[in-house]
């Protein structure tokens, strides 16, 4: 084993966190007030070939892998600058296009999303299914000659669809009264009959929630990804990804914090001393260190297994797990070490909190991670 980065794994985290200093906490910190995008962030890492380091090259992308990219998660949120959408667009859609799509669908959307012109999010939630995937209702069905499709139905907590140029939907393409057979669909998000209905949420995020309601929306026969009832696979090239680079945000998340409160911690001085020479306040972050780097280990594993074609659910789901917990953990001993001045917007630590405490909930929340463990790796029986 090797645990020292190679050059251009270095090289690529300086040159990421530059860019991203370039803007700085602060330039996050406002459009999370403002729950504005972070466009002009987005565009700098997509023009030095960031946002699309994972997809192929001949696309437009760097030709690397999941470890590249989450490298670029973990690093711009260590910078206070966390991206929720490369775990959509380039995770989730940049994946799931390059493995599975055709060589026109390949050739129409790699290239924008590898250069941070376009985006591509993706819609599988809804209402009344929860995490239970097998319950989805939207429903897709060919019509006229065969030649294009027509879906119907409702997605909710879909991240990002006001940037986006397109969105990757899940549907159902087999009757309510069969067994499901999932299939993916690229429709565009100004599609006749798709209504887009902001979802007003509380967390302070530069990206903001949509109710989705599909009516009838038409596509064409060539916006099918891969093979029709094949979605369930599909779907987990793209679903481990998308956990393994939101652990690396998480990690990234947890290091931004750590760092302001030891800087605080240093210079804050009560009784004649920095308030971190005492214990009560050291030793909570030298804990929460502690489980952010432990963290970053099974993160950088699961993406090095799933780069490596190996099975990498496992490792994915205890990355996502460990590193929302270790996130959590670490924003908060940095509040408790502020004092008051945590929750000042002047020091900025509450946005993190609110994307940390989303990411415990989603992709897939904590507890179906637990279940997933005590069955899968401890053999016990299911409990759902």
């Amino acid at each position: 084993m090797d645990f020292t980065e190679n050059e251009e794994h270095v090289a690529l985290r300086v040159a990421v966190a530059a860019i991203c200093d370039d803007f700085g906490a602060e330039y996050y910190q406002s459009h999370a007030e403002s729950r504005t995008p972070t466009t002009e962030l987005w565009r700098a890492l997509g023009d030095h070939g960031y946002i699309g380091i994972n997809l192929p090259e001949q696309y437009g992308g760097g030709g690397a892998g999941l470890v590249e990219l989450t490298m670029v998660c973990q690093e711009s949120a260590a910078r206070g600058t966390p991206l929720l959408l490369l775990l959509v667009s380039s995770a989730i859609s940049g994946e799931v296009i390059a493995t599975y799509g055709t060589q026109s669908q390949r050739e129409r959307w790699l290239p924008k999303l590898a250069s941070g012109e376009s985006k591509i999010v993706f819609a599988i939630t809804e209402p009344s299914a929860g995490s239970n995937t097998h319950r989805l209702s939207t429903f897709a069905h060919r019509v006229g000659d065969r030649d294009s499709w027509s879906i119907s139905g409702e997605k909710y907590y879909i991240s990002g669809v006001d940037e986006a140029d397109a969105i990757l939907v899940v549907a159902r393409t087999s009757p309510p009264n069969e067994k499901a057979r999932l299939s993916l669909f690229i429709v565009d998000s100004d599609a006749p009959g798709l209504s887009k209905i902001p979802l007003p949420v509380s967390v302070t995020l530069p990206e903001r929630q949509f109710t989705l309601h599909f009516d009838n929306v038409k596509v064409s026969a060539d916006r099918l990804v891969g093979t029709e009832g094949d979605g369930f696979k599909q779907v987990f090239q793209g679903l481990n990804p998308e956990r393994i680079t939101g652990a690396g945000l998480c990690v990234g998340i947890g290091r931004y914090c750590l760092e302001r409160a030891a800087q605080y911690a240093n210079v804050r001085v009560v009784w004649d001393t920095p308030i971190g020479a005492h214990q009560g306040v050291s030793h909570a972050l030298a804990k929460a260190k502690i489980e952010v780097e432990l963290a970053a280990l099974m993160t950088t594993k699961a993406a090095w297994l799933h780069d490596n074609h190996l099975p990498a659910g496992e490792a994915a789901n205890m990355a996502k797990y460990a590193a929302a917990e270790a996130a959590l953990s670490a924003i908060d001993a940095a509040i408790q070490t502020h004092g008051g001045n945590g929750l000042a917007t002047e020091y900025g630590l509450v946005p993190y909190w609110g994307l940390a405490r989303l990411l415990r909930i989603a992709p897939v929340n904590r507890e179906m991670i637990l279940n997933f463990v005590a069955q899968h790796s401890l053999g016990l029986p299911r409990s759902y």
